[in-house]
């Protein structure tokens, strides 16, 4: 009975809901009824249409309201305009620095009066601002006004300095750069080598003589700007609104296009998927230069009409305390802070807060049910999709430890695929047709989403380097002639269809919630040490979230003063992209098509009982790099050093 009921309401969606044809719906019930080996099939089936159904019915709601605003030719400003018109005087962001509230209209004002001083200044529709400050609710506020405006913003991450900080301004083409009176150092750095045209802003606290000379203290010039909407640029639903900068396999940082559909399509799938309610109260410590902070978090507020707790940086002391004063009810997390909140002694205000989400990526099935149950958190809403990808996932009915799904049953609704790779070089695995090879549950893959540039759900909207663009776009995935997106993530599945992460093994690594570039470190690395031969991967730590930094260098280390190096290190890459351990070998192994052979060297890791080169490992307390013995490793296995 139950059974017919499932199998009945999946055909009925399928056909009157989907508009599929009768052939396609039932072709592809026969197809998994018959390899999944009759019964078993039934068992999946009876497990997994609810969630699957309602998976579907989420993505048509999403996907109709985006037809809907391409059609009225909506943005970002202009829906925000509707949440402001709803409830001008509710409050939109507070700030827990300085416990600063503003109201959606106040945000609204604010916003404005940048949209009319960029104007002033002579830019347009279609210019580039550059964006350099940590978390507040300015931040936010300037990057609506430049959408008020047209002004496309490049959001730029605060860890970077020097070259990719220089890199980052000059790629966008900026012809402004706001930058918060904390990046004052940063941006004196790269001062000379900035376009003699680009006009400085700085918003904060003011010290001329900390900035550059033609930098102007950005405050009081908004004050004195009129607060009205100004006149709304030519722009629709597919332009672009900013750039989010994205590690990946090229070296530099690259600039992900964000255009106002996707960042609506991003918030609405979670806000639907999870069943978020208008009268949350999201708390966002994650870093607003990127897609988790000022999408999956901010979005919320501007497109839904949330009221958002901004914070500086995450505390993992200070967490549940901020919970219980702004009444909190969703929180976001990266699996890391989810660690670093277990590590934390118990404490009363652990269990005296109202959250009833954890809304996130990277939350690993060793740690998921501690942190719930111990923190009293009826929900964790895991995600996964990276600022440029069209194959985002949502784990809708909190399976523990998966990051989505896959539908078994209706996977014609769902255009993604894991296909078989290399791991060691992610090169795709073809068959004799030529097509890439689908992979079974238990065989991990990357993830690959199909690019159908007319759907809004699935184009791709790349980078702003367009060179970019070919190393994440494959043809012959699906079918012959088609084209699909590949994540460079590497996901097992379930017999279910549920989806679980696994760690980068290529050319990227994650650490301190950050994509790590191998190619850009290498570079980096190899130009500090004479052109040495320098190979980077990543390495496992016990009680650590992703990989930790290793570098095999073949230099003799009395060639090397390890001090001066890790202060240079210090200036040349960010935090999450230093190297933890440092491997000193005579030569370096290569491949036929001379890449580093990094497979045994990732496997020995940085255990001296099984690699007899000299290893170091950087002590965060001195500042330098110091010899990595037996004692060290056993502190580090038990989590007594910190990393």
């Amino acid at each position: 009975m139950l059974l017919g009921a499932s199998l009945v309401g999946a055909l009925l969606f399928s056909k009157l809901v989907l508009k599929l044809p009768w052939t396609q719906v039932g072709f592809s019930l026969l197809l998994l009824y018959l390899g999944s080996g009759g019964w078993r099939f039934i068992r999946i089936f009876i497990k997994t249409v609810r969630r699957d159904v309602f998976g579907g019915l989420v993505l048509l709601k999403v996907k109709a309201k985006v037809r809907r605003y391409l059609r009225e030719r909506q943005t970002v400003p202009t829906l925000f305009a509707s949440t402001v018109q709803r409830h001008p005087d509710k409050t939109a962001l507070i700030f827990e620095g300085t416990d600063t509230h503003w109201t959606f209209r106040q945000l609204d004002e604010y916003s404005s009066s940048v949209a009319n001083f960029l104007q002033a200044r002579g830019l347009a529709s279609g210019d580039v601002a550059a964006l350099f400050m940590e978390n507040r609710n300015e931040f936010v506020g300037l990057w609506l006004g430049m959408a008020k405006l047209g002004v496309e913003a490049a959001l730029i991450n605060t860890n970077l300095r020097r070259d990719a900080l220089l890199h980052c301004v000059t790629t966008s083409r900026a012809r402004a750069l706001i930058f918060g009176n904390e990046m004052a150092p940063a941006v004196c750095e790269i001062h000379a080598n900035l376009e003699p045209s680009l006009s400085l802003f700085c918003s904060g606290s003011w010290q001329p003589s900390a900035v550059p000379a033609s930098t102007e203290h950005l405050d009081p010039l908004l004050k004195g700007a009129p607060k009205h909407l100004p006149s709304r640029p030519d722009k629709g639903f597919t332009d672009k609104l900013f750039y989010i900068y994205t590690s990946g396999t090229t070296g530099l940082p690259k600039a992900a296009i964000v255009v106002h559909s996707r960042y609506y399509r991003m918030a609405a799938l979670v806000y639907y998927g999870f069943r978020m309610r208008r009268d949350d109260i999201v708390y966002d410590c994650l870093p607003l230069y990127h897609s988790a902070g000022n999408i999956v978090g901010m979005g919320q507020c501007l497109l839904h009409g949330m009221t958002v707790v901004i914070r500086k940086k995450f505390s993992a002391s200070r967490f549940w305390d901020d919970c219980i004063k702004y009444n909190c009810t969703i929180v976001q997390y990266i699996g890391e802070l989810c660690r670093y909140l277990l590590n934390q002694p118990p404490r009363d205000s652990e269990n005296q807060h109202q959250v009833r989400m954890a809304l996130g990526n990277g939350l690993r099935q060793s740690i998921w049910t501690s942190f719930s149950s111990r923190f009293h958190i009826p929900q964790v809403a895991e995600f996964y999709g990276a600022t440029e990808c069209n194959c985002s996932l949502g784990n809708f009915d909190g399976q523990v430890g998966a990051c989505g799904f896959n539908s078994r049953i209706l996977s014609f609704v769902y255009p993604i695929r894991l296909i078989r790779v290399n791991e060691d070089t992610m090169e795709l695995i073809r068959g004799a047709d030529g097509v890439c090879i689908p992979c079974q549950p238990g065989e991990p893959g990357q993830l690959v989403g199909r690019i159908i540039q007319k759907d809004p759900l699935r184009r791709f909207d790349g980078y702003l380097n367009q060179g970019a663009n070919n190393k994440k776009i494959a043809k012959d995935v699906f079918k012959k002639g088609d084209q699909a997106y590949l994540t460079g993530d590497v996901l097992v599945m379930d017999e279910l269809g549920y989806l679980y992460f696994r760690d980068r093994t290529g050319d990227t690594f994650r650490w301190k919630g950050e994509n790590v570039s191998t190619t850009e470190v290498e570079g980096t690395l190899s130009r500090l040490l004479d052109m040495a031969d320098v190979a980077v991967y990543g390495v496992e730590v016990p009680g650590t979230e992703g990989r930790a930094g290793m570098a095999a260098v073949a230099i003799a280390t009395n060639n090397c003063d390890l001090e001066h190096f890790a202060q240079v290190l210090e200036k040349e890459l960010p935090l999450y992209a230093r190297p933890i351990f440092l491997r000193f070998l005579p030569e370096l192994h290569k491949t036929g098509t001379y890449k580093f052979q990094k497979t045994e060297l990732r496997k020995e890791g940085f255990n001296p009982a099984i690699v007899k080169d000299p290893l170091f490992y950087l002590d965060t307390r001195k500042g330098f790099y110091v010899p990595l013995d037996q004692e060290a490793y056993t502190r580090i296995q038990a989590g007594e050093e910190k990393l």
